[in-house]
């Protein structure tokens, strides 16, 4: 196995139709936030079955599938890790992060944060320091911040809210609106698990928070409580 037989491979595969639906999906024109993104044409569900059969691969395939310019190919390395870290063991698994954190680079758009902060970036930190985050949450990269907020998720999974409030809070004035939706996504995240830790959290912050942030993280309250934060009547 070599990353040149999965690429020969995955460009066989790839729809030009598909691929042109996914640029725009992905906003990759002239300044957008995947500008210049090139994509093969290969939906998640054919990802995920070959990030199955190569999930072998060593670290010198998955960089070079990291590096490459099309979406798909870093998708794939990026579903590949996650797959392996499942079952590593604990010295493979800091492996995996190191290598992970080492080149977010190449982890530049939302759908390759979202498939692997949690189940590479959170699953490692979940019972160690968490410092790493507030140094991504302060980062000039757009994804190392949503790094960030969405490695958050594994946490939040396992009723740990405390490290997800505080990223979200050094969020909270993001200029970017993929982070807003982020951080108003993790909030609604820990309301499906604790309802009152969210709700305590939206009335000291909420009146600083962006509206596309509110509404993300407002979205299953109850309808006239959802009402009184939109018009700032808490």
């Amino acid at each position: 196995m070599n990353a040149k037989e999965i690429q020969t491979r995955m460009r066989a595969m790839g729809s030009e139709e598909r691929a042109r639906v996914s640029e725009w999906f992905f906003k990759t024109g002239p300044g957008e936030y995947g500008e210049g993104d090139l994509f093969l044409g290969l939906d998640s569900p054919t990802l995920r079955k070959l990030a199955k059969e190569y999930r072998a691969a060593n670290f010198k395939i998955l960089l070079s599938l990291l590096k490459s310019k099309f979406h798909e190919e870093r998708l794939l390395a990026l579903l590949i890790l996650g797959l392996q870290f499942l079952k590593a063991s604990d010295e493979a698994k800091h492996e995996i992060y190191r290598f992970y954190l080492a080149n977010t680079l190449y982890i530049n758009n939302w759908d390759l944060v979202d498939c692997s902060a949690p189940h590479v970036v959170g699953a490692f930190l979940i019972d160690k320091d968490k410092v790493i985050l507030a140094k991504l949450a302060k980062s000039e990269s757009l994804w190392e911040r949503r790094i960030a907020i969405v490695a958050t998720h594994y946490f939040i999974r396992n009723y740990h809210f405390d490290t997800t409030f505080k990223i979200a809070e050094m969020l909270l004035q993001d200029r970017e609106d993929l982070i807003h939706k982020a951080v108003g996504w993790m909030l609604r995240e820990v309301g499906k698990k604790h309802f009152e830790a969210e709700e305590a959290f939206m009335r000291i912050h909420y009146q600083r928070m962006p509206r596309t942030m509110l509404r993300y993280a407002i979205e299953r309250f109850p309808e006239e409580l959802r009402q009184k934060f939109l018009k700032g009547h808490i």
